[in-house]
């Protein structure tokens, strides 16, 4: 006996076999049992859905002999005829191949006599969308009011080009794509009963392959039995459909969030040795980033028994959500750029060192300041020679960069020094000046933010300095600051951490300010909450609906962590869903910012200089391309 291909074989039978197309199964179900028979239908949907499966199913319904019913026998004469498309009643007519009018016009004389041994005579026109216009007028009148015992049946993968005189003489229904998951649990079903063994990451590629048509996925199945001689194992799928080895990709990330540029160049250049295909990789690597963010923000959503779930949950935990986030858009629009780089291979690797550009170690790698070069002298100027800008009011860029990062040193919190004077530098260092007479208290201006060192004298020794005790934050060398975090001078460090003996006074904007970073994962819940009720060892939050995601006992114990440190003692956590009516630290800085830019924005129109240029040279302000500078 000849091989049967598995999308023939296993084709559905009964509505009770089709897979992924419940609502479509449902209204024709209950039509058939309640006699509701409508004398038109169309089925629309892309390749291999099951749109003429649909067709010749609703055909053995109506013409079953045991009656109209929605579960016809299979084993009745007409059942079995239509089954092997030998029933005299029912016409299959591929309108790609009979465009024409004449075509038409022979099924419409037809249509006319009464079935030879059916209950209906039932007309399947499969990509209906192909007739021609003159084939469509000739038929309008016979679709809208066809004798009793006259079905049509139409099928199409493009309703758009099916006029609407058409459609709305039809019963239209819209086959929906099926998910992967739907495709790879029916592939199981048909192995197991076949007795071919599987491995279930294997038919997950096969169910994303596919597409959504399960006739896809049946046919990658067969070549994949002839493929691992009668096996359907994962590595003989990815070599058959040239796709990624997921561990591959999973040494990738963990090499991405470990910041280590080496190794992710390594493994490109390993991917590269296996002639993998880089579009792919990107496509599977944007999945693999998909399942990271399902798992971080809804871990029920991932099945327990997935295989590679300890992989996952272990990279979900090394890279924050918003890299994730950030990884993922950047996957996919490298994908996209894949055409334009100079090669695949140029422009996977661009995008890997995109990724790696943004991670955080990188970032603040870029925020901070330069290190001052090899051999160069460690003892900066004394503080007095370098006048502070205007524009910045006495802020140095060290206490501006704590600022716009949320922090702030300790000597930042104290009152602004008056302006320096400027002075010319001179060769030679002068004598110090002596000591004017203190000022009155009311008079006597704020303390500076740092003590000045005096002016050294002239060619110090270096073993003066060593013996100096009384050394400003300035005169420490930055290579002598291996303790502090990422080799930063301590004046840039946050600030040391709060006695125990911290008082909350119920500014929940202000905390969650000076908390800045150290919030991590739990920034997005802390500046989306509203302080509801509070006491020194307990907060009550409350956060809107929209929000509800970043509830999760996750993000709570990052937050009741950073909290934990800043009190100096452990705090009660309580939040919930609901609207209270205040402005969370989110909407104020959002409404801080858009203060910001509306006076920027009504400055510039105001500005004399703009207002000439639109008098004399009929110029237009584009207002809306007016930002505030960051500083």
């Amino acid at each position: 006996m000849s091989y049967q291909v598995l999308a023939r074989k296993w084709r559905p039978k009964r509505f009770a076999d089709l897979v992924g197309q419940e609502h479509v199964v449902r209204a024709l179900t209950n039509a058939l049992k309640e006699q509701r028979l409508h004398h038109a239908y169309l089925l629309t949907g892309t390749r291999g859905v099951g749109k003429t499966t649909i067709a010749r199913i609703l055909a053995k319904s109506l013409n079953c002999e045991t009656g109209t019913t929605a579960e016809p026998c299979g084993e009745c004469s007409a059942c079995r005829q239509i089954d092997t498309g030998r029933f005299v009643d029912l016409l299959e007519i591929d309108a790609a191949s009979n465009t024409g009018i004449d075509n038409i016009r022979e099924v419409l004389e037809n249509a006319q006599y009464a079935p030879t041994s059916g209950r209906f005579k039932v007309y399947i026109i499969d990509e209906v969308h192909m007739l021609s216009k003159s084939a469509f007028n000739a038929m309008l009148k016979t679709l809208e009011e066809p004798p009793a015992h006259v079905k049509f049946i139409l099928a199409t993968t493009d309703p758009q080009k099916v006029p609407v005189t058409v459609l709305s003489r039809c019963l239209q229904f819209s086959l929906r794509n099926m998910t992967p998951q739907q495709v790879a649990g029916h592939l199981a079903h048909m192995l197991d009963v076949e007795g071919i063994a599987y491995e279930a990451p294997a038919l997950a590629l096969l169910g994303r392959a596919a597409s959504g048509s399960m006739r896809d996925a049946q046919s990658l199945l067969d070549q994949a039995i002839a493929y691992g001689l009668g096996e359907v194992k994962e590595d003989g799928v990815r070599a058959m459909l040239g796709a990624v080895d997921r561990r591959y990709l999973f040494a990738l990330l963990q090499a991405l969030a470990a910041g280590d540029g080496p190794q992710l160049m390594a493994e490109a250049d390993g991917l590269a040795e296996r002639g993998v295909s880089f579009e792919g990789a990107l496509s599977e690597l944007a999945v693999l980033l998909q399942q990271l963010a399902l798992l971080q923000t809804v871990p029920q959503a991932v099945a327990q028994d997935e295989p590679e779930r300890d992989a996952l949950q272990a990279l979900a935990d090394a890279i924050a959500p918003q890299d994730v986030q950030l990884y993922y858009q950047i996957a996919i629009h490298g994908r996209k750029d894949l055409a334009l780089a100079p090669d695949e291979h140029a422009g996977f690797n661009m995008t890997l060192l995109r990724m790696l550009a943004f991670h955080p170690a990188n970032a603040r790698a870029e925020a901070a300041p330069a290190r001052p070069a090899a051999g160069a002298p460690t003892r900066p100027q004394p503080p007095q020679a370098q006048p502070a800008p205007a524009a910045s009011g006495g802020v140095s860029p060290a206490a501006r960069a704590l600022q716009a990062a949320g922090l702030s040193s300790p000597a930042a919190r104290q009152p602004a020094p008056p302006p320096a004077q400027d002075s010319a530098p001179a060769a030679e260092p002068e004598p110090e000046p002596a000591a004017p007479a203190p000022a009155p208290a009311a008079a006597r201006p704020p303390e500076p933010v740092r003590q000045a060192a005096p002016p050294p004298e002239p060619e110090p020794e270096e073993e003066d300095a060593a013996d100096d005790g009384d050394v400003s934050p300035d005169d420490v060398p930055w290579d002598q600051g291996a303790a502090a975090d990422e080799d930063m001078p301590s004046y840039l460090q946050a600030p040391p951490e709060e006695p125990a003996d911290y008082r909350f006074d119920g500014d929940w904007q202000a905390l969650v300010t000076e908390l800045g970073v150290k919030l991590g994962a739990a920034r997005m819940l802390a500046h989306n909450a509203v302080l509801k009720d509070w006491d020194q060892d307990r907060l009550a939050l409350a956060v809107p609906e929209s929000f509800r995601h970043m509830t999760s006992r996750d993000y709570q114990d990052k937050l009741k962590l950073a909290l934990r440190e800043r009190f100096g003692r452990p705090v009660e956590l309580a939040v919930t869903v609901e609207e209270l009516g205040l402005e969370t630290p989110a909407m104020k800085d959002a409404r801080h910012r858009q203060e910001q830019l509306d006076i920027a924005r009504e400055n510039m129109k105001n500005d004399p200089v703009v207002q000439q240029m639109v008098r004399e040279f009929d110029a237009t302000l584009l207002i809306e391309t007016i930002q505030p500078v960051k500083e």
